[in-house]
């Protein structure tokens, strides 16, 4: 297996899930994972997604040691994470959106401060890790208040510094910006970015949120079932599944067209689907002002949220 990355290879996870009364109980076999195969560079940010039950925290829990797979191989840089779990953790950074590492009660800087002591990180390292973070994050104001006088964003943003104060070579974020408002969001993911660009953390990034994983992501794996629907980039998804485009238009009366789909309208503004391998771009345009006058016009693609949603759909054998 490789040395460098994220390495899984035919891993498989059942668990039993108990259901009916305290008289009349029955068990059922669950497949969380089923014989999933895929590989991640070094340095690289891959999004996860799925939808719930679809195999996503099985596979993050195995990859930070906390399970075992049933059956197959997994290489986290090197270490496999269950057998070599003590030395594993201390490599790996990890922040769940509703979950916190930080000390409630205590000042940021102090849980900085046992979170060096913890990792034994050298003084001389940590106090330039922890100054290049602290830049990086924007919270050098907000270091000597308690954590739970933070709000969501600003705790947030500590969470990351937190997770990285030990310079981990495995970074895992579920959920990171659920909750947050713009500017957070912007802060995180532009500390993304910056993890992107220097090539040193391997991160995987699980959110709901795919404006996320358009931002920032490298690829981008989807779950369903248990199993791996998509590996690939992005413009894979969309070259698959995002083949239509939508067009806005604001009209001085309304407009129609057989090709196109109208989504909403909304006084004089209407929105269409349409396929340009179907009707072209201009020639619809063109059809929309024969019979109206067009104040205002833009295309742009799907978005990815109903690309996912295409995707999905056809996986279920549904008509798209």
């Amino acid at each position: 297996m490789n040395s460098a990355g994220v390495d899984v290879r035919y891993v498989s996870r059942t668990y039993r899930r108990t259901s009916g009364s305290v008289l009349r109980r029955t068990s059922t076999t669950v497949h969380a994972l089923r014989d999933i195969t895929f590989q991640i560079p070094q340095g690289a940010l891959v999004g996860c997604i799925g939808p719930n039950g679809a195999g996503k925290s099985t596979l993050v829990k195995i990859l930070c040691g906390i399970l075992k797979p049933d059956s197959g191989d997994v290489s986290v840089n090197g270490r496999e994470p269950f057998s070599q779990r003590q030395e594993h953790v201390r490599h790996i950074g990890v922040v769940f959106g509703q979950r916190t590492q930080l000390w409630w009660d205590l000042p940021v800087s102090d849980t900085f401060d046992l979170l060096r002591a913890l990792y034994q990180v050298p003084g001389h390292r940590f106090n330039a890790r922890q100054k290049l973070l602290v830049d990086r994050l924007g919270i050098g104001g907000i270091l000597e208040q308690r954590v739970r006088e933070l709000s969501l964003g600003q705790r947030m943003r500590c969470e990351l510094a937190a997770a990285l104060l030990h310079e981990p070579d495995f970074l895992f974020l579920d959920e990171p910006t659920i909750g947050l408002d713009a500017e957070a969001k912007l802060a995180v993911r532009e500390l993304l970015r910056w993890l992107q660009q220097s090539g040193d953390v391997t991160t995987i990034l699980t959110t709901h949120d795919l404006q996320d994983i358009e931002a920032v992501a490298d690829r981008v794996l989807v779950f369903g079932n248990g199993t791996i629907l998509l590996n690939g980039a992005l413009g894979d998804l969309r070259s698959a599944f995002g083949n239509t485009k939508v067009m806005r238009l604001v009209t001085d009366s309304p407009a129609s067209h057989p090709a196109a789909h109208r989504v909403k309208a909304i006084g004089n503004e209407q929105t269409f689907s349409f396929d340009p391998a179907v009707i072209p771009a201009a020639d619809l345009l063109a059809a929309f002002a024969a019979q109206a006058v067009i104040y205002d016009v833009e295309i742009t693609d799907q978005s990815i949220d109903e690309v996912v949603a295409r995707m999905y759909q056809h996986h279920r054998g549904e008509t798209i």
